[in-house]
């Protein structure tokens, strides 16, 4: 059964637009160093290493950021077909179940149907990805761009 991108892209449904890194500053320029060195085909250890001269911490935002958008796009194509009637358990095989825990609405490890916990577990990596404490947004300009608006000017 084909989706369609409305059903996919649906603003009802738990899929979430990227958050994007504003043209012109660091973040931007790692994140324009990530996307070609994951496209180059090269050894995957030399891939994820920091670039000679960038902050380790906005290095890593980038992944994880990145990381995040490509699951929640994942999990908003599977979403469509799992129900609480088609996956009444969040697991991962026939071993292992997870049980949602976030000391506030659930104290205690709680079996809950997949797309629940994945709601759960989605809205909450997006509210630490959201949270300027973990992951400031400092709005500079990368070095490279700062010194050719100067001489511009």
């Amino acid at each position: 059964m084909a989706l369609c991108l409305g059903q996919v892209f649906s603003k009802a449904r738990t899929f979430r637009p990227k958050r994007r890194f504003e043209p012109g500053t660091q973040r931007f320029e790692l994140y324009k160093k990530a996307q070609a060195s994951l496209k180059s085909g090269l050894d995957l250890r030399k891939v994820v290493q920091l670039p000679e001269g960038e902050n380790l911490n906005d290095w890593i935002a980038v992944h994880v950021v990145d990381f995040f958008n490509r699951i929640n796009l994942i999990y908003g194509t599977v979403s469509e077909y799992c129900t609480e009637r088609t996956c009444p358990i969040m697991s991962g095989g026939l071993r292992y179940e997870y049980r949602w825990q976030d000391g506030e609405d659930y104290k205690k490890p709680t079996k809950l149907p997949a797309l629940k916990y994945m709601t759960l577990l989605m809205d909450w990596i997006e509210s630490l990805i959201n949270d300027e404490d973990i992951f400031p947004t400092r709005e500079y300009l990368s070095p490279r761009t700062s010194s050719r608006c100067a001489r511009r000017s």
